[in-house]
């Protein structure tokens, strides 16, 4: 893999000096765009960048030692083009934090100016609205708890329909397709092979006082001091049919039988509605989100049929319940960022002391530097979460960003 990224390197280098040469042809570098090659008076374009997160972490939990922790905690490489005659794009991105560093892989045909459709394997825009933004983007050091909850790195495999209409109101209405089985859904092999069947799912944003102002829509802090307000109100739901993973994200961390012994896995459904607004400096950030379970008539946790699933059991194998995320923060015209978070969780099945969704309430209290608007920044939260059985936890973070 480093050979990889070495060689690619070269060729970006190659290139750049060739195009130096081309009048036609043009490359630049800049923190945050990363290293950018046009070709054929733009008709071609190629882009190679990344960012990098060094960090210090402190997590606590009651009754326990504390454990201090300085990790990367993200390492992303970026590689994308576009051909504007072909209306074709790609992207390729990775994160070496990980074992399994492939996070995107897609291709993507625009037949209208506002239309996209995209295959492959990419960020889905079917969880809540912080899960739709990209690793560098968050108003804190980490995601919500809802997020941690709900979903894994939100990145599924299949088809993908986008598009946006309107000025003053905007109406973008989505569609997915994908395996159900989130981000390298086939395994690691041929014996690895898929299971259940399809998710299906949509989101509809509307922006009823138009849309944010260009650079403002991937994150919910609010960077550029929106001049009038500005908000969007979203609703998303999915339904994943057969799954084998507590978050409908990965496959075979459980079975479910039949009589017959094979395989009867359950339906998950997630439903989510998010509000984010904006205004001078000001953002705030509301979303809720509700998970469900079906297909369940007659379903055994043995092979052979012998042990029946009680009701409530479903919630120790998927996620189940209702959870809402509320935050807000205000950034100064000199980059110094002052934020609040609260959440509270509630399992579908609270007297289940074994549920997976635990009962909770967190609150994150969070200060951020942005020093080349959100290219260069330096990030600390507090998160303390309290459980109803005594565990509770206090978690401290320090994050350094650099984009390129």
């Amino acid at each position: 893999m480093k050979k990889q990224t070495l060689l690619t390197i070269f060729c970006c280098i190659s290139i750049l000096l060739n195009a130096q040469e081309s009048e036609k042809n043009q490359a630049s570098f800049n923190l945050g765009s990363g290293l950018n090659f046009s070709f054929n008076d733009g008709n071609y374009q190629f882009n190679f960048g990344g960012f990098i997160q060094p960090a210090f972490n402190y997590s606590k939990v009651a009754s326990f030692e504390a454990n201090n922790q300085f990790n990367a905690k993200n390492a992303f490489l970026i590689i994308s083009g576009k051909a504007v005659n072909e209306k074709v794009s790609f992207l390729i991105q990775t994160d070496y934090s990980k074992s399994q560093p492939l996070l995107d892989a897609w291709l993507a045909y625009h037949p209208f100016k506002n239309t996209t459709i995209t295959i492959g394997q990419k960020q889905t825009f079917l969880n809540n609205r912080e899960m739709t933004f990209r690793e560098d983007k968050l108003q804190f050091t980490d995601r919500s708890l809802l997020s941690h909850n709900l979903s894994m790195t939100g990145r599924e495999f299949g088809l993908f329909i986008e598009s946006k209409f309107g000025n003053k109101f905007g109406v973008a209405p989505m569609f997915a397709l994908t395996s159900g089985d989130g981000r390298n859904s086939f395994g690691n092999d041929s014996r690895d092979t898929d299971l259940g069947g399809v998710k299906i799912g949509a989101r509809l944003d509307l922006y009823p006082l138009g849309y944010f102002s260009d650079g403002n829509d991937g994150l919910s802090a609010d960077l550029i001091h929106e001049k009038s307000l500005k908000f969007v109100l979203g609703a998303a739901v999915s339904k994943n049919k057969g799954v084998s993973n507590s978050k409908g994200e990965g496959h075979g961390d459980f079975l479910l039988y039949n009589a017959n012994g094979i395989n009867n896995l359950p339906d998950f459904s997630k439903a989510y509605i998010d509000l984010l607004l904006k205004y001078r400096g000001f953002s705030f950030l509301a979303e809720y989100a509700n998970t469900s379970a079906s297909g369940l008539n007659i379903t055994y946790i043995d092979a052979a049929a012998t042990q029946l699933l009680a009701p409530q059991q479903i919630s120790e194998f998927l996620v189940l319940g209702d959870s809402y995320n509320f935050q807000t923060g205000y950034v100064s015209k000199k980059g110094l960022s002052f934020d609040f978070r609260y959440e509270k969780i509630t399992p579908e099945f609270e007297s289940n002391l074994n549920s997976i969704l635990k009962d909770s309430n967190s609150y994150t209290f969070g200060i951020s530097k942005y020093f080349d608007n959100n290219n260069l920044k330096m990030q600390a939260a507090f998160t303390t979460i309290d459980m109803p059985n005594g565990n509770n936890q206090s978690i401290g973070e320090l994050v350094f960003q650099i984009v390129f």
